[in-house]
């Protein structure tokens, strides 16, 4: 059978790549990691927030990621826009802080360069002085946003599907939980944990650790965890189990859980989890959805940016169950610190390169021949001589 194009296997990959992890010396060599913010990061999509987020003209988001500062805002027409947060005259950021409202204008505290909600420039102290300024030409630098499911996502070059087109094989079942409709509860968190992202990346899709090393999802779940991989996106869950758990906080979520309206019967109890090509993760519950984006830092330190949102539903059972939501999966998250730490760790030792992969472990074999296609020297088991990306 002829391979697909994600299955093909590179000049530079050992025979039986496809059974290998990636090599340990991308997960922390500085060079590989400014090849990814070109080869991985400049086409790839980022969640900057929801609609919800931005309700009134005026209001705004923003988002650091790898030196470039975006903002996402309604304008006056009542239209989402994407930016750069930059201003055009001297560089310096235009809106402070994760969120907050502008008023019906952008005005620099630099030099009061002004814009309006649309981008364009509309006001220039002493103009005069600017010869031949064109106005028109300096507007806000926009971005390619979409609006997938409320979420609004942004990139800063071309080259990857649509959002829409990479979540394709799971749409039907995103769509019963009715994403465009949440609101934020509580606010943007960031974690930051000293690893490479990608071992965050990988941790997230690993489902033989889960028997092992999360004794409360296993509590939840029992031996019932599965996974499924799609060329852009993964898939893993769990069903809730009726056989009450003998910690306190499982065990009252499981009992005072209500139901969901709409929500059909087999999702009542159904704990899913997607991961988007390459950095976000999307929790998703009956009582609430949660995402999570691996921001890489540097080649050992990561961000995790994470926000819950939900329906609205003043039910105390359904309050008390996302608190226990919240006290469950603290301690699974504390748990995965742990476990990623030691990996990174391990990543030094001259012991290790690449380690075997089980028929099990599909969505990191797929993870693993997206970053081989990527950029070739991922297959490899020991770093190229130095100076490799410009050569």
């Amino acid at each position: 059978m002829k391979p697909t194009p994600l299955q093909r296997v590179d000049p530079l990959a050992p025979a039986d790549a496809d059974n290998l992890s990636l090599p340990a010396w991308i997960y922390r060599d500085a060079e590989f990691f400014e090849r990814e913010r070109q080869a991985v990061f400049r086409t790839s999509w980022q969640l900057v927030c929801h609609v919800s987020d931005v309700p009134r003209a005026g209001d705004f988001h923003t988002f650091e990621f790898l030196g470039e500062s975006v903002v996402v805002l309604r304008d006056e027409s009542g239209a989402l826009r994407a930016f750069h947060n930059v201003c055009r005259h001297r560089a310096a950021r235009l809106l402070d802080g994760p969120r907050g409202h502008c008023g019906r204008r952008i005005t620099c505290p630099y030099h009061a360069w002004t814009y309006a909600l649309d981008g364009r420039l509309i006001g220039v102290p002493g103009r005069e002085a600017f010869a031949g300024l064109d106005t028109a030409r300096h507007g806000l630098v926009a971005l390619e946003h979409e609006v997938f499911m409320g979420f609004v996502f942004v990139r800063f070059a071309p080259g990857l599907p649509s959002v829409r087109e990479m979540a394709a094989p799971y749409l039907e079942e995103l769509a019963a939980y009715r994403f465009e409709e949440l609101v934020p509860q509580g606010r943007v968190t960031l974690r930051p944990r000293a690893v490479n992202w990608k071992n965050v990346a990988d941790n997230y899709s690993d489902g033989l650790h889960i028997t092992v090393a999360h004794p409360g999802l296993t509590r939840l779940f029992g031996q019932g965890y599965g996974i499924d991989a799609q060329p852009w996106i993964d898939k893993m869950w769990g069903q809730l189990r009726d056989v009450p758990s003998r910690n306190w906080s499982e065990r009252l979520y499981q009992h005072l859980l209500p139901p969901v309206p709409g929500l059909p019967p087999e999702r009542q109890r159904l704990w899913t989890y997607f991961k988007l090509w390459p950095n976000l993760a999307f929790d998703v519950y009956p009582d609430q959805i949660d995402f999570m984006q691996f921001l890489p830092v540097s080649p050992t330190e990561t961000l995790i940016r994470e926000i819950a949102y939900v329906h609205p539903d003043e039910r105390r059972e359904m309050r008390a169950a996302r608190y226990l939501n919240w006290r469950i999966n603290r301690r699974v998250s504390l748990e995965d610190k742990a476990l990623i730490e030691r990996v990174q760790a391990g990543m030094a030792s001259s012991s290790y390169t690449m380690g075997p992969l089980s028929h099990g472990e599909a969505c990191l074999r797929s993870f693993a021949r997206r970053m081989r296609g990527l950029i070739p020297e991922s297959a490899l088991p020991h770093p190229p001589p130095r100076g490799w990306t410009r050569a």
